[in-house]
């Protein structure tokens, strides 16, 4: 059995499981976020000899979960599988010579977003129509201008590209509390059918924007200035990515945070975004800060995440504060 692991909060990783789908029929999805990774991959490793290819991809890495990420990957190929990890964030050198040294397959560049990669990597098996979806996947990443990425996209009619690829996000954005559905969209795309052939998803993708055009006003009011920070609770139904997005384009700060407490973790989930006038590599930093208090994080120079625990929120905050510049 072919099974692939991949991120559920975006259309990169959405896109990157598709992509794996159509070139192996009968393979297995499992969507994860950065807060489950490790415990839907212990369920893979705990599970029989059946799996015989696995496939992680864009879910990135911090320090305090890279170790258990190997040694699992480990035990995986251990029974024979072929096991890939394809990702384009920040990854320590360390994990890289730790995967390495497995025997795992290591695709990782941070010049090209995941489903760009996957594409290459599989496209001998793939039609040419799976292009379409490494497009998405790098525009709605805003990785559309690297290298590869840039000439795959210009394949396509643009707005065409921009309608389907924000339509996705929205979709996205508005299921993660509903994997049934997500999944749904996969097995979509897989079958090479674009995003608006998702039944009911230009729906969905309408009510959240929707959802959107009410909350801007909210978020803005419930913005806290720092020098180099700006931040704010997530209490609007809107994805946090989304979010961010708002308080770093309304506050004029070089970066912005926003967070949304999870009961079941007892720790924040964090979302960070920089914007031009941010001179620090946010994944790096935010690695490095959120491992010092107990949680993890990482991710790109200007897009990142974490999970904070609980009564580290407050310290977390200042030091992204006091290093940014």
């Amino acid at each position: 059995m072919s099974v692939c692991i991949s991120h559920k909060e975006d259309a990169d990783g959405i896109c990157s499981a598709s992509l794996f789908k159509a070139a192996f029929e009968g393979s297995k999805v499992i969507l994860a976020d950065y807060a489950n990774l490790i415990t839907k991959l212990e369920k893979v490793a705990a599970s029989d000899n059946s799996i015989d290819q696995l496939l992680v991809c864009d879910l990135g890495l911090s320090k305090r979960n890279e170790q258990k990420f190997v040694e699992l990957l480990e035990t995986i190929a251990s029974r024979g599988a072929e096991v890939t990890y394809i990702d384009h964030h920040d990854i320590s050198k360390d994990a890289i010579q730790a995967l390495r040294k497995t025997g795992v397959t290591l695709i990782h560049t941070t010049e090209e977003c995941t489903s760009v990669q996957v594409y290459l990597k599989f496209k001998k098996k793939l039609p040419d129509h799976a292009a379409f979806f490494a497009a998405v996947g790098a525009l709605t990443d805003y990785l559309e201008r690297k290298p590869v990425a840039s000439g795959i996209v210009q394949r396509f009619d643009r707005q065409f590209l921009m309608l389907e690829s924000t339509a996705l996000s929205y979709m996205i954005s508005a299921s993660q509390n509903d994997d049934d559905f997500l999944l749904k969209i996969v097995d979509t795309l897989a079958k090479m059918k674009y995003p608006h052939d998702v039944k009911g998803g230009f729906d969905t993708a309408e009510k959240y924007a929707k959802k959107v055009a009410n909350a801007v006003q909210e978020i803005r009011d419930s913005v806290v200035k720092l020098e180099n920070l700006a931040y704010a609770p997530s209490t609007v139904e809107l994805s946090s990515n989304m979010v961010v997005n708002f308080v770093l384009g309304s506050s004029g700060k070089p970066a912005a945070m926003v967070y949304k407490y999870k009961g079941d973790i007892k720790s924040y989930v964090v979302s960070i975004r920089g914007s031009s006038d941010c001179k620090v590599h946010l994944g790096r930093l935010v690695n490095e800060t959120a491992s010092a208090l107990g949680g993890s994080g990482g991710g790109h120079d200007r897009a990142c995440g974490a999970v904070i625990p609980k009564d580290k929120l407050e310290e977390f905050i200042k030091a992204l504060d006091s290093a940014i510049s």
